[in-house]
């Protein structure tokens, strides 16, 4: 059984797959925070992102990496930097140090967030981070680029829409992806043989889709779940609106508007 490195293993994703890979591997969980409830197969490995000295120590014996780690919504630039610019770099070094070139990175559909909703954007399309916290997973997408061309790892990015038993809303009819999917596609990440580096979307078969998710069937993936399947009851719920303007508009919803300073030059030529 391969030993797996699980970062950020005590966040919601980490659980989901906690549950979806029993038995498959041998769970290293790594998190701040000391996770007890270990079960058979799972161990908790002290680490750190912001400590490369641990983050090496986590790694030793380990055949691949699952990355959930890091500051997981918008935050301020500290936080992000530290946790998932530095943290990415501290891990991704660790890896080469040890030897481990298996790495499946969770990245974000926020790394693609100013892309309006009408568009369909594949794997192939110019990121457009919608936040400090998207900047860094497109920092985490290209690191991971350079760490296969310059040391010879084996990285798939996941772009997570949103992960959960089932869609919430309207924005998540379009991004979301049930756990058994997207353990589907870190199975694939930890197992495909000849992978060097690849972009897929973290998301179910999903009618309302604003992603071609063309490379991830490509390699295989098969996705088991539809949100169409909950579609009219959340929709016999709310509109889909949230009446600002922006955030209904782009791909990124409330992460694009925050913060957000319009242009009046930009304005005045779109009239």
């Amino acid at each position: 059984m391969k030993r797996i490195l699980m970062t950020g293993a005590a966040g919601g994703a980490g659980a989901f797959l906690r549950q979806e890979l029993h038995g498959r591997y041998h769970l290293c969980l790594s998190d701040r925070i000391e996770i007890t409830d270990c079960g058979p197969g799972e161990s908790f490995v002290e680490a750190d992102l912001e400590d490369p000295v641990l983050i090496r120590k986590s790694l030793s014996g380990v055949d691949g990496i699952i990355h959930l780690g890091g500051y997981s919504v918008e935050g301020d630039w500290h936080s992000i930097l530290n946790a998932n610019i530095i943290g990415a770099y501290n891990l991704y070094e660790a890896a080469r140090l040890e030897g481990v070139k298996r790495i499946v990175f969770a990245s974000s559909n926020h790394a693609m967030g100013f892309y309006d909703r009408n568009e369909t954007i594949n794997h192939t399309d110019v990121p457009r981070p919608d936040s400090r916290y998207g900047l860094s997973k497109v920092f985490g997408e290209s690191l991971g680029q350079l760490y296969v061309d310059k040391y010879g790892a084996e990285v798939m990015n996941i772009r997570i829409g949103n992960v959960a038993e089932r869609p919430i809303d309207a924005r998540r009819l379009a991004i979301w992806i049930s756990p058994r999917d997207l353990a589907q596609l870190v199975i694939m990440g930890l197992e495909l043989p000849d992978l060097q580096y690849e972009v897929v979307y973290g998301m179910s078969d999903n009618k309302r889709a604003w992603w071609d998710n063309a490379n991830a069937l490509r390699l295989g993936y098969a996705p088991q779940d539809r949100s169409e399947d909950y579609a009219s009851e959340i929709l016999a719920q709310e509109a889909g609106n949230l009446g600002d303007p922006l955030a209904d508009r782009l791909q990124g919803g409330v992460f694009v508007s925050t913060e957000f300073i319009p242009n009046p030059a930009k304005a005045k030529l779109s009239e």
